[in-house]
């Protein structure tokens, strides 16, 4: 196996992850790593260097999408054969000084709100339930499955969902899906073309998105100290209400006890639905978390939508949606057609995972490792950014929002934190019709390390001219 050693620069402007790929790329133009050699696994690699598996990964993933690596399915990663020609006409077009614009692209540090922190996820244990879903069912798992999705992890959703947010259901009102998009495709299919849907504003743009594309009526509604403006929606001519109650996004308001009891009140006065989205109910850093709105429905009102991907990994697409028996009825009359979106060796694994524990302890375990991530996150803020600028919706969850004291357009702060190689996220777009909204912007840390979240402060603070 070869020998890697790059000299790595962190007051260089270049990522890490940029660097290490040009010192790849820069060996195999010299010769020094020959044509068909294998590269160091990503873990090996990263203790070895120092660094993390993410930038270890994002640097192998650079080199295979440019052509100079390719990956061979169970072996690894290995050296391809280039034309000399070629190579170097390669790097003397590396060579040349970046244009602003070129520059702009290398982000080093990038405060999404969907990642999450992978290096602490489970990788033997899940490896050890995929193998037992695989070999344990001799291959009944290769066929069709029930279009609500595997029984068994529907017996432990509804175990988990009424232990930890006090959903009350049966398995058999649980309908898996590949993502919240999906589920509300279907969602909208049961309640209904004729019904008018009130979204909080600001509010998940995707939701939005899907329920504008099937050609339904929606009215945006804002929020208050509150959440969803309780009096707004009476007046909307809306029927079915989409509210984040333990986690407003993206404004992180949680919902109290008064507005949810509102809201059903409003649900059973005109007949209609509330739509529960628990994106990341599991994360509350003051006091427990909030019991869901679903488990105060007495009378079917409310739809409880969750999801693994922030408290697991998003690739893995597995999310959920609890019905109320008529609508679960609904569904078995007229959406079995309607084949489930998500592989059964992944539910399986899930099943596995969650019946043996492995699931609780991961959980209980990101829950402690968010929180420090979290409480570092504010110290550092308040440490490089001081009073010029105020944080929404620090109390839970895996993001926030920092309006900046300096009369800037979210444009400029995001155009100009990306100068510095930082990435920040727009809020304008969780409006209707993408309202500007000035110096406001994005951040989330779930992803990110203590030093990163540090790094990507002081680069802000730099790009913003903050004092």
């Amino acid at each position: 196996m070869i020998e890697i050693t790059p000299l790595l620069e962190s007051e260089n402007k270049s990522p890490l992850y940029i660097q290490l790929s040009n010192y790849i790329k820069e060996e195999i133009s010299s010769g020094r790593i020959k044509p068909g050699e294998k590269l160091p696994s990503k873990r090996k690699l990263a203790e070895h260097l120092g660094l993390s598996i993410n930038t270890i990964q994002t640097a192998y993933e650079q080199l295979i999408a440019e052509g100079f690596v390719e990956s061979i399915l169970r072996k690894g990663l290995y050296i391809k054969v280039l034309e000399d020609e070629l190579t170097h006409k390669l790097f003397e077009a590396e060579k040349r000084p970046l244009t602003r614009c070129e520059k702009s692209v290398n982000v080093e540090i990038d405060f999404n709100s969907g990642k999450v922190d992978v290096e602490n996820f489970p990788y033997s244990l899940w490896k050890k339930t995929t193998v037992q879903s695989l070999y344990e069912d001799q291959g009944e798992l290769f066929n069709m499955g029930n279009p609500q999705g595997e029984l068994q992890l529907r017996e432990e959703i509804a175990k988990y969902t009424y232990m930890s947010r006090g959903v009350k259901c049966t398995p058999e009102q649980i309908v898996i899906g590949a993502g919240t998009q999906v589920l509300m495709t279907l969602l909208s299919i049961l309640i209904g073309d004729n019904m008018v849907y009130a979204l909080e504003n600001p509010g998940f743009h995707r939701t939005r998105k899907v329920l504008q594309d099937l050609g339904r009526a929606t009215t945006s509604i804002p929020l208050d100290t509150d959440g969803i403006n309780i009096e707004q929606l009476k007046h909307s001519g809306a029927n079915v209400v989409y509210v984040t109650p333990s986690h407003q996004f993206p404004v992180g308001i949680i919902m109290p006890i008064k507005r949810r009891l509102e809201l059903l009140e409003w649900a059973e006065s005109i007949h209609g639905y509330v739509i529960e989205d628990d994106y990341d109910g599991e994360y509350r850093y003051e006091g427990k978390p909030i019991p869901s709105l679903q488990g105060l429905d007495i009378l079917g009102k409310v739809v409880y939508l969750g999801t693994f991907s922030k408290s697991l990994i998003p690739s893995i697409r597995i999310s959920y949606m609890v019905l109320p028996p008529i609508l679960i009825e609904r569904y078995k009359e007229n959406l079995l057609l309607y084949k489930q979106t998500v592989s059964r060796l992944h539910q399986d694994t899930l099943y596995r995972f969650m019946k043996e524990g492995y699931w609780q302890s991961h959980l209980n375990k990101m829950r402690t490792l968010y929180r420090k991530k979290h409480s570092f996150f504010m110290q550092t803020i308040k440490k490089h950014l001081h009073n010029q600028v105020r944080v929404i919706g620090e109390n839970s969850g895996l993001h926030l929002i920092l309006q900046v004291n300096n009369n800037w357009t979210e444009k400029e702060l995001i155009d100009t934190a990306l100068q510095e190689g930082v990435k920040v996220y727009p809020l304008s777009v969780y409006y209707e019709n993408g309202s500007n909204v000035n110096s406001s912007v994005l951040l989330g840390f779930g992803g990110l390390s203590e030093k990163q979240i540090d790094i990507g402060i002081q680069l802000l603070k730099k790009a913003w001219q903050i004092d």
